[in-house]
């Protein structure tokens, strides 16, 4: 089979889906491998790189994808890409089409059949292409947080850990998944004082018994929500709902209780946002303040420390994908029920509605 990456071309998008080490263990496979030009050079992959593990360069995007059977990326089809993915092409990246409408259209218009990376699932029924992703976003979501908290950011000027003599800061953490665990993580390390909801009792059970009293944890009912929100110098939104629309659980009204120059980062911004104030922003224009509230609501977070996130991805990623180009993509997905979850569209046809 003919697997292809292209450059990333989403704002500060500095991820590439395949490594050279994915690309030698795919050639010597028996495919072949098409890597644009400059493609890995962000994330710390020259095209060199790529030449020595036996990849070809190609030298734009419109001849990979008229190349390419698969096409192996990071992040969604960006507007200019939508006429490059053709009828019968294999796309295999994270796709997010809940919120993107045109996007969806676009793809199924294609004809293209596209295996989204957040819809996978393991034998568990847990997302491990998700998985790795969410682990970043939830330990840069402290850091981005504390970062918006200071003044010449339009942050109240709070440091998240405080000092001697004065309290820290209080950070509210809605959802104890895998993005809340993790932030919950950072934020303690950086000394915060941490309330994490959830709607599961057996996540705040097993949060609680590992921190041993040093967060608190609640159920996330609405009173008690916006309690904690409004009292909150930094909520981190954490939320998911696995190919759906992200529940909007914080109203502008309540946005409004809190002190000015609180911070929200919306870490399920990529699947609309948890807050009815949350709009995607990017890495060149990170922040928004809305109802006083400072807004960072990057769409990819983890593209902020692309050598790392990079390689967490190829690491999960790169077993499907040889499966797939061994065996095409029909008997991979019948002979892997958690990869045919991924399959979204098919040959013109939405196949999954929670996608």
């Amino acid at each position: 089979m003919i697997v292809g990456t292209p450059a990333e071309t989403k704002n500060h998008e500095y991820r590439v889906g395949l490594t050279p080490a994915g690309a030698h263990l795919l050639c010597a496979d028996g495919h072949t491998v098409l890597v644009q030009r400059h493609a890995g050079l962000r994330a710390g992959f020259s095209d060199e790189a790529y030449r020595e593990a036996g990849a070809q360069i190609t030298d734009s995007a419109d001849a990979l994808y008229a190349a390419a059977e698969l096409i192996i990326k990071v992040k969604e089809p960006q507007s200019a890409e939508y006429p490059l993915v053709r009828a019968g092409q294999i796309l295999f990246c994270y796709q997010h089409f809940a919120p993107a409408p045109a996007l969806t259209r676009a793809m199924v218009e294609s004809g293209a059949s596209c295996i989204a990376f957040e819809t996978v699932t393991d034998a568990q029924g847990g997302l491990p292409l998700l998985a790795p992703m969410s682990r970043i976003a939830g330990r840069l979501a402290p850091q981005m947080g504390a970062w918006a908290l200071q003044m010449a950011n339009g942050g109240s000027g709070v440091l998240l850990g405080g000092v001697a003599g004065v309290p820290p800061a209080k950070v509210v953490v809605i959802g104890a998944g895998t993005v809340g665990s993790h932030a919950t993580q950072i934020a303690a390390g950086m000394g915060a004082e941490i309330t994490v909801l959830d709607i599961a009792p057996d996540r705040l059970d097993a949060l609680d018994r590992h921190y041993q009293g040093r967060i608190k944890t609640a159920i996330n009912d609405p009173l008690t929500l916006a309690d904690c929100v409004a009292k909150a110098d930094l909520v981190i939104g954490a939320t998911l709902l696995p190919g759906k629309l992200a529940p909007k659980l914080i109203r502008r009204e309540l946005l409004r209780e809190m002190r000015p120059g609180s911070v929200l980062v919306d870490v399920a911004i990529d699947q609309g946002g948890t807050s009815e104030t949350s709009h995607p922003t990017t890495h060149a224009d990170p922040i928004y303040l809305e109802e006083g509230v400072v807004h960072y609501c990057v769409s990819n977070m983890p593209a902020a420390v692309a050598r790392t996130a990079t390689l967490a991805l190829s690491h999960a990623t790169l077993p499907y994908l040889r499966k797939i180009a061994k065996l095409g993509m029909s008997a991979a997905l019948a002979a892997d029920p958690g990869l045919a979850a991924g399959l979204q569209i098919h040959q013109g046809e939405f196949i999954s509605q929670g996608g």
